[in-house]
């Protein structure tokens, strides 16, 4: 088949029907039957970019970055057009996972992204410019789904580039991830949240934890009198550059269609409590499809559960800190490390 001059090869109807198969055995989580397939697959038609960037997407999903990596680049190879495809931001993913930067930085910038140049080490006068890690790239805040196959749960970060996002909500215990993590994150979103302002957010997929973090999150009981108590432990766990987070009025429950669809969001760009981050569980849990903890309109309830990531040396001191600024409205109980 010729188009504008140029040969172009159809895949034959066997190679069809092994990736349908194969595509089929991902879903039910069959990756190894899967990967014998498209590998003939690859076998029969290696000139089909289209064979390639397959491999490459099973090699993502069982999280084999070496392997990701190789197919990816032998996906882009055969491209026909020279930016915007996908198999670029494939290759973009493997190589922040490996932290392979001068590959990453090509991957963004063959999508079509502007990767801003990094500076010369001043320690070392002759190495090259944009080869490190990239940085700027201004791609604001998002949301991610930790855990998307298991007990999901929806929270807030920053996107340091397109594949990686550094959580600034407190993750309930049950995610196993804390505040201040870094994962590694797909490219297509599953959601979006809209909030009252007008913008919309992103929800992307956990793939990994890229980078752990050493500071633990603590549960605790407030008794706080009025929201300026309770937005006052949060400004103040802030200054010390940690974070407090009122979990009774910051998570919500959603199903996973809901939470998967186009869901509104409160605003949380201000001071006080952050956006709600939302917690998967079977079926609708209110009438809605969607319910916050706490009762939002039932009026100010006193007794707050309330997450915190603090060092343990600092946890205690942040609450008496509290407390001893206004005594007669705040006290606080069963301090529990829980992740």
């Amino acid at each position: 088949m010729r188009i504008f001059g140029k040969v172009r090869h159809r895949p034959s109807a066997s190679w069809r029907q092994a990736t349908d198969r194969a595509f089929t055995l991902i879903g039910d989580g069959r990756y190894e039957d899967a990967g014998a397939l498209l590998t003939r697959a690859a076998d029969m038609e290696p000139w089909l970019s289209e064979s390639w960037f397959n491999l490459a997407l099973l090699h993502k999903f069982r999280h084999d970055w070496e392997q990701a990596r190789a197919a990816g680049l032998r996906a882009v190879a055969l491209l026909e057009r020279e930016a915007g495809a996908p198999d670029w931001w494939n290759v973009g993913i493997a190589a922040t996972a490996l932290q392979d930067w001068p590959l990453a930085r090509r991957a963004w910038q063959a999508y079509g992204l502007k990767v801003p140049r990094e500076p010369r080490d001043q320690r070392d006068p002759d190495a090259p410019e944009g080869l490190g890690e990239p940085s700027g790239m201004n791609l604001g805040s998002a949301a991610v789904r930790l855990s998307p196959e298991g007990e999901a749960e929806v929270v807030w970060g920053r996107r340091i580039d397109p594949a990686r996002m550094e959580i600034q909500s407190i993750p309930l215990p049950s995610s196993g991830r804390r505040w201040g993590e870094v994962v590694l994150h797909d490219g297509v979103p599953h959601g979006e949240r809209v909030t009252a302002a007008g913008p919309t957010y992103p929800v992307f997929d956990e793939i990994e934890l890229w980078a752990p973090s050493p500071v633990p999150t603590w549960v605790v009981l407030l008794e706080a009198a009025s929201e300026e108590d309770r937005d006052a432990l949060e400004r103040l766990a802030a200054d010390a550059g940690f974070a407090a987070e009122d979990w009774s009025s910051s998570v919500r429950l959603l199903c996973r269609s809901c939470s998967e669809s186009r869901m509104p969001s409160d605003e949380g760009d201000g001071p006080a409590h952050p956006d709600p981050h939302d917690h998967s569980v079977p079926g609708h849990p209110g009438p809605l499809g969607h319910m916050t903890n706490g009762g939002a309109g039932t009026g100010w309830v006193p007794e707050r559960e309330c997450g915190l990531a603090a060092p343990a040396t600092l946890v205690r001191g942040l609450l008496d800190g509290w407390v001893a600024d206004s005594p007669d409205t705040r006290e606080w109980r069963d301090l529990e490390e829980v992740c």
